[in-house]
């Protein structure tokens, strides 16, 4: 599955998919749904592109209705995956707004109880990524907007979905190989993602009486608007070559461990993390 892609860059955050050359594969055509989520609504983060398009429509092949939440920017993408997922034959709730005010997370999960009765799976993945290469260049602004978008967005919605979630639903959060790793020039990022998969494995403990299940995922270069809309040109054709298998991943080899993560299959898996990320081996 090798990709070309060209230097490009894109000046506002957060990225457009839709200006993307190539355009992310969101799913494989030979990906054949099984209803492993037959009859369940999910709330996704993030969800108008990229890992979070791609999460959308995998859950909607399997039989969930989705809801969405993304920025006024990314309207155009929004309204694309709103598409892909009801030809899947399920319905798409979209929610744009900011999700760093705390009344605007609440009002996500509201919104999606009004709109389908019930919340079974909630998938944080939402991110803001800003390059900074050197740790004087960190505006407080900028390091407030990430932490805002990254973290605090998370323990928002979660602490207003919990109260709807019931025994056998989950939470999936989005975490990244940085994590593990750093990286020198995203350090508001990466300490975001570090934050999240503690998250996820303080979270599970916190929510395993109730029944409910807590994981993440940590991706490493996947090809999503992220990437054009945090580095120069000339990084975004490297994008993804150092990593063993030398090449960035698609959101389509990255969603099915959402699926997973979601149904029954994982049903004896909870506080854990997995990671698609070329074959870096990480200290997970």
């Amino acid at each position: 599955m090798n990709i070309e892609i060209p230097p490009q860059h894109q000046d506002l955050q957060p990225g457009i998919e839709a200006e993307l050359t190539p355009q992310p594969e969101f799913i494989r055509k030979s990906y054949k749904g099984a209803n492993k989520l037959n009859g369940k609504v999910a709330l996704i983060t993030g969800g108008d592109s990229g890992i979070g398009r791609a999460v959308a429509v995998h859950f909607a092949r399997e039989g969930a209705d989705v809801a969405i939440s993304y920025t006024e920017r990314e309207e155009e993408d929004a309204q694309k995956t709103k598409s892909l997922v009801e030809a899947e034959g399920r319905q798409c709730l979209l929610l744009p707004g900011d999700i760093r005010q705390e009344e605007r997370c609440k009002q996500l999960v509201s919104d999606t109880i009004s709109k389908f009765g019930k919340l079974n799976i909630l998938v944080n993945n939402t991110a803001l990524q800003l390059q900074h290469k050197e740790l004087e260049d960190i505006r407080d602004e900028d390091l407030l907007a990430t932490y805002e978008t990254n973290i605090y967005s998370f323990f928002r919605i979660t602490k207003a979905a919990e109260p709807h979630l019931q025994k056998g639903d989950c939470v999936i959060n989005t975490t990244s190989v940085t994590a593990y790793q750093g990286r020198a020039d995203l350090l508001e990022y990466s300490s975001t993602k570090g934050a999240i998969m503690t998250f996820t494995r303080a979270l599970s403990s916190n929510l395993i009486q109730k029944g409910i299940r807590v994981n993440g995922v940590a991706p490493g270069p996947i090809w999503t608007p992220l990437n054009p809309a945090s580095v120069s040109a000339e990084e975004v054709a490297e994008f993804g070559k150092d990593v063993p298998m030398k090449r960035p991943g698609q959101p389509s080899e990255v969603a099915p461990a959402y699926v997973f993560l979601a149904s029954e299959d994982a049903s004896y898996i909870t506080g854990q993390v997995l990671h698609p990320n070329g074959g870096t081996i990480v200290n997970a």
